[in-house]
């Protein structure tokens, strides 16, 4: 039996994170780990011939438009046939002009963030692979993203920000950072994390990115239950 296919995309035409080969290496290793033929790219056109038959995309710090009209339509069908999306960090900074991808896909689109710090984490939700491993209060460092619209309503909050352990909050008391849904069709799971390669040398954040690719894959391990 054939490894199950994972596309990595990390095209990026705004803002560009120097951590994405950090980020790219993390999900090579992790697919060499556990058993997944992993595939990374920038071309539209290689990530539209990919899709049919992987079982999940990874949008990793994406950034701007990124995807041709055909990439984008066979995105589409890939998702509403059941595939799985993973988005991570700036994966909600991607395709402001198609609203499917931001406000449905993804669940919100970013809106600005404050500096690089210290913050807290607050796991909401341990039933799932992405979480299940970590504590109540994960302390981390990232830029800590405020989104447009609070998605809560639309998914499944796994983990919120404490605002008041950093500055520059600016969601309030119930400000979500991971969270996964099936709203679009297939399994979507989005983490706010990942700014920093010293992200990708974190542990947890391996795991953790491996939890959320695992769900949303319906690879063997997952034991994340339903979505919202």
């Amino acid at each position: 039996m054939s490894a199950p296919r994972i596309m990595v995309f990390s095209r990026t035409t705004g803002y560009r994170h120097d951590s994405i080969p950090a980020g790219v290496g993390t999900f090579l290793r992790l697919g060499a780990e556990h058993g997944l033929a992993v595939r990374a790219t920038e071309d539209p056109d290689e990530l539209a011939d990919g899709l049919p038959g992987s079982a999940a995309v990874v949008f990793l710090s994406t950034s701007g438009d990124v995807l041709t009209d055909e990439a984008r339509r066979v995105l589409r069908a890939f998702v509403a046939d059941g595939g799985g999306f993973v988005g991570v960090h700036a994966a909600s900074t991607t395709e402001y002009g198609w609203p499917w991808f931001g406000e449905t896909l993804v669940g919100t689109v970013f809106d600005g963030h404050p500096d690089l710090q210290p913050g807290v984490v607050q796991v909401e939700d341990h039933d799932h692979p992405a979480t299940a491993h970590l504590g109540d209060r994960w302390e981390f460092t990232d830029e800590w993203y405020n989104f447009a619209t609070n998605p809560r309503d639309r998914v499944r909050v796994l983990a919120a920000a404490d605002e008041t352990s950093y500055h520059g909050g600016r969601m309030g008391a119930d400000h979500p950072l991971v969270w996964c849904h099936e709203r679009a069709g297939g399994r979507s799971f989005y983490t706010a994390l990942g700014h920093s390669e010293e992200c990708f040398a974190d542990p947890d954040f391996r795991r953790h990115l491996l939890g959320g690719l695992t769900w949303a894959a319906h690879l063997p391990g997952d034991a994340g239950g339903s979505p919202a």
